[in-house]
């Protein structure tokens, strides 16, 4: 008696089992097959997405400042012919940019211990380009917010002159 017992529930156990993970897949099977279009999702479409918004998150701003833009050559009166982040990257052909691995070749501007070497900023200045221009801080030499943009020669350099811009760092350092 005790044994037929005990049978009768381990059997009613199984049927429940069996019936709960019935209606457990029946309603992942409903959720999962829907005719509507709209909901069915394209991996290799999501993995593009994902790769655009990592793209685009490098020329995202991380922070913005207001600050003075003026132009410099390498042999300024105060100016010995090196960068104060790079000494060893010669300038003195009247080289002006950077190739930098993430965004290229980039422009060459001095900052203030504000930003760390390494970091790329973007900003607007018409005398200069009609593009938004990315420059590396490589060098040091300016106070507060204030950016010094490496120039070719002396007449790039007035033609530069004096302007307040607002620019926006892409990246602070050289890996953040």
């Amino acid at each position: 008696m005790k044994r037929l017992f005990s049978r009768t529930i381990r059997m009613i156990i199984i049927i429940l089992f069996v019936m709960a993970s019935t209606s457990y897949v029946h309603i992942i099977e409903t959720k999962s097959f829907s005719d509507n279009t709209n909901k069915n999702v394209n991996l290799s479409t999501m993995a593009m997405k994902v790769e655009e918004l990592k793209e685009n998150d490098i020329y995202s701003a991380k922070d913005t400042f207001t600050g003075d833009l003026t132009g410099y050559v390498f042999n300024c009166p105060l100016c010995n012919g090196t960068l104060g982040c790079m000494r060893s990257y010669d300038i003195t052909d009247g080289k002006t940019t950077y190739p930098d691995e993430i965004y290229g070749n980039v422009r060459i501007v001095a900052s203030s211990k504000n930003l760390p070497c390494g970091s790329i900023v973007r900003f607007n200045n018409a005398r200069i380009s009609s593009e938004p221009v990315l420059a590396i801080v490589l060098d040091r030499g300016v106070r507060g917010n204030a950016l010094d943009l490496l120039s070719e020669n002396i007449d790039y350099a007035y033609m530069v002159g004096r302007s307040v811009i607002t620019y926006d760092v892409l990246r602070e350092g050289w890996g953040k």
